[in-house]
């Protein structure tokens, strides 16, 4: 299981943990019209709204904590 990085597309990331989506909403990292976003890098769409990087980091480490809870393997296509 290779971790979730912020270099890492949102689409990516949902596509992989699904269940992440209701975490991003809930950090502001991602809204309901985010759709236009999910190309975009974790990175970039949190420095669009402006969070630092401590706060990225924190969410990655959240995420990855949260995928191991999940027991999910992440394969790249």
């Amino acid at each position: 299981m290779r971790p979730i990085t912020k270099e890492d597309e949102i689409e990516f990331i949902l596509r992989s943990l699904p269940e992440a989506l209701h975490y991003l909403i809930k950090k502001g990292v991602c809204g309901i019209s985010c759709g236009e976003s999910f190309s975009a890098t974790l990175e970039s769409v949190a420095k669009e709204r402006e969070f630092s990087d401590s706060e990225i980091n924190n969410i990655v480490i959240d995420l990855n904590n949260f995928l191991v809870k999940s027991n999910v393997q992440i394969i790249e296509s």
